[in-house]
């Protein structure tokens, strides 16, 4: 029964990780960071509704003619 050759295993698995430390290491180096995060100031929208446009009356019940 034949022996399994592992001598190249180390040179093979430290290569690998050489490699993959190079690839991760060239894929973040692309992405921008910003420096210093500080919050913005959001501005509030107004929305028309349609009863700011039109004129109404409420009427009270106290108010109603008898």
């Amino acid at each position: 029964m034949p022996q399994l050759d592992t001598s190249t295993w180390l040179v093979m698995i430290s290569s690998m990780f050489l490699t993959l430390f190079i690839i991760f290491q060239l894929k973040i180096s692309k992405h921008n960071f910003y420096y210093s995060p500080e919050l913005t100031a959001t501005k509030t929208l107004k929305q028309n509704t349609p009863w700011e446009t039109t004129w109404t009356k409420i009427y009270l019940p106290l108010s109603l003619p008898l």
